[in-house]
Order: C-alpha cells, then structure tokens, then sequence
C-alpha cells in the first residue's frame, strides 16, 4: 500500500482546476476526474490569485470555459477567454482544455435562484468542469 504522501501526490496529478473567464471576476472550481465531480472555489479578480490556486491544488489539467453566441460563433469575450488559456499554457505548462460554455452562466443562475450571489462565477465554473468530465466520458 503507498504511503500517505505518496497517495495525495497521485490524487493531486489528476486534480482538474477549471475557469469561468470575466472581466470582474474569475469563476474557479476544482474536480476528479475519476469521480465525475466537481466543486465550486471562491472567485478570483486577479492573476496573481490563480498562481496561487494551482500552487496549491497542483492540478493536472486546466478547463477554460470558452464563451460564445447561442449559435456557437465567437465573440470578443471568446477571444478575451483564449487569450486567458493561452495564458495559463504558457504560465503553468499543463494542458489547457476549452469547453463551450454558452448556457452555464444561465444554469448558474438556475441553480442559485433568488440568491444575490457573487458565487455565480465560480458555479459556471462548476458547470463547465462538470460537462469537461460528461464530455470525456
């Protein structure tokens, strides 16, 4: 049986941190892959704050969130949300997925109906991870 340290090290290698992009406001949540789940973090208002949240989680994988029109065609928050993944490849050299996320924020809102929330970044967030993992299934 691995040692504890050993165990976590490998949990950790296949921790999946994924990102709402905004211009405010970060949505972060973290996952398993193995388990299919995923949970959302505090959001983020700066870089710096994601540098310390994959200093942390020491994730595997990265999942950006990749806005876009109802009919799927790009937009200048979806160029922001590449250039936000690009980012990340070159800062943390780890694989950064893109996932079309063009009705999480209104599922988000769903979820927290009639709650003044600033939560609704990170749930998105969630959201996006969860379909990252129904989508490698």
């Amino acid at each position: 049986m691995p040692e504890p340290a050993a165990r976590a090290a490998k949990r950790t290698a296949r921790t999946v941190l994924a990102f709402d992009f905004g211009l405010k406001r970060i949505g972060v949540a973290v996952g398993e892959p193995e388990l299919g789940t995923a949970h959302p973090l505090p959001a983020v208002a700066q870089f710096s704050e994601v540098e310390k949240l994959v200093a942390e989680w020491k994730p595997g994988q990265l999942v950006v969130g990749l806005p876009t029109s109802v009919e799927g065609k790009a937009h200048a928050m979806t160029r922001q949300a590449e250039d936000f993944a690009r980012r990340l490849e070159r800062r943390f050299k780890l694989p950064v997925t893109r996932v079309d996320e063009r009705f999480t924020s209104v599922e988000a809102e769903s979820r927290l109906r009639g709650i003044k929330h600033k939560a609704i970044d990170s749930v998105a967030a969630q959201l996006i991870l969860e379909q990252y993992f129904d989508e490698a299934a």
